[in-house]
């Protein structure tokens, strides 16, 4: 069945941040991750310190970022750890310890591009002790590392991306992803997909990480309604549907290539999110923080067309470098400037939308 769905869907195979670090990459429009992983320091720092004491400062710390796409934002968690690690140690009068960074991401993802910064890590980095750099390739609802072996995991911005395409989405046309107008299975599907891949992944971590281990997830959810089918007006995968359903309207490409495209992604609850933790069992939550989600990057002055076009210019890049190449994979690149081009059209018309229902979920949890 993997296999059938795999040829069905094979864009999900590609799936990977844009790689480069040119206009349209992943490493120069990641500012929303980089302001995430603002939000999240303080949770970040706090779970470092806890689980250095709770393991009774470790000799040698084995610490993995999981999702860590490309650019110098999986570095900036790096250092932070092992900064807050130091400054620990030299408070508790213990020694720095040896600290393996392990960077993580599927086998497409662009790891050179990364690897080209590690100067600059070394260079943040303020620790005694002696740091390592490695990458994994892999998929995180796999099995990525030996038993008992993590003391750390870190992911932000990739727990929202699935394994697969969930089944069952043949009636959802005309739309990339849930909206309003959706069939309840096209939800029950995505909740049922994501609940598999989440629950895969807790296994999976309670295996690799020693007791007491700490985690630290940061990824897209949606505020609790009454209608889990609702997404905003301004959702960005919303837009990406109406800017497809242009090019058909324009003769770009064709409804049917339109209709058997969906993104393999999951926006949860706070609710579905600590069910599943709880329901798996292998994790205590410590933390669990709600924060707002702003994908425009600019401030949005109603009275000013231009700033709400470089808002909207911003969002779409933001957005094309998550996608394009799944989009590549299905429709080819032909169309893709002018996807884009209708995608900030649209983004720069919803700039000032603040009736918000998505939010960036900040977790923590302790490996029982």
């Amino acid at each position: 069945m993997d296999e059938e769905r795999s040829s069905r869907y094979p864009f999900v195979n590609v799936l990977s941040m844009s790689g480069g670090n040119g206009d349209n990459s992943y490493s120069t429009n990641s500012l929303l991750q980089n302001r995430v992983l603002s939000k999240a320091k303080p949770v970040l720092t706090k779970n470092t310190k806890e689980m250095m004491i709770n393991l009774n400062f470790p000799n040698c710390i084995k610490v993995a970022d999981l999702g860590c796409a490309s650019g110098q934002n999986t570095f900036l968690t790096m250092s932070e750890i092992v900064n807050t690690i130091d400054v620990l140690c030299q408070e508790w009068n213990q020694k720095a310890p040896e600290i393996d960074c392990c960077l993580n991401d599927l086998p497409d993802n662009d790891f050179n591009t990364t690897f080209k910064l590690i100067p600059f890590f070394n260079k943040m980095v303020k620790s005694k002790g002696s740091c390592f750099v490695s990458g994994v390739p892999g998929s995180f609802y796999s099995r990525l590392f030996p038993r008992n072996s993590l003391h750390f995991v870190h992911s932000s911005y990739s727990l929202h991306w699935l394994s697969k395409v969930p089944e069952g989405l043949e009636k959802n046309t005309s739309s990339v992803y849930i909206t309003t107008s959706s069939l309840p299975s096209v939800y029950k599907a995505y909740l049922n997909r994501f609940q598999r891949d989440f629950t895969s992944f807790l296994k999976r971590r309670s295996e690799e990480m020693v007791s007491n281990g700490r985690m630290v997830l940061t990824f897209v959810g949606r505020n609790t309604l009454d209608d889990p089918l609702f997404r905003d007006c301004c959702h960005f995968w919303t837009l990406l549907s109406t800017s497809l359903r242009d090019l058909v309207y324009e003769g770009l490409v064709s409804s049917s290539k339109v209709d058997s495209f969906s993104i393999p992604f999951y926006d949860p609850s706070k609710e579905e999110v600590k069910e599943m933790i709880e329901k798996e069992g292998s994790f205590e939550i410590n933390d669990f923080e709600i924060h707002g989600f702003d994908l425009g990057q600019s401030n949005h002055n109603e009275d000013c067309n231009s700033e709400r076009c470089k808002a909207g210019e911003k969002e779409a890049k933001c957005i094309r470098a998550v996608s394009e190449s799944m989009l590549v994979a299905h429709f080819g690149d032909d169309i893709i400037e002018a996807l884009f081009d209708k995608f900030a059209c649209y983004a720069s018309q919803h700039a000032n939308c603040m009736n918000k229902t998505t939010v960036t979920l900040v977790i923590s949890l302790i490996r029982k």
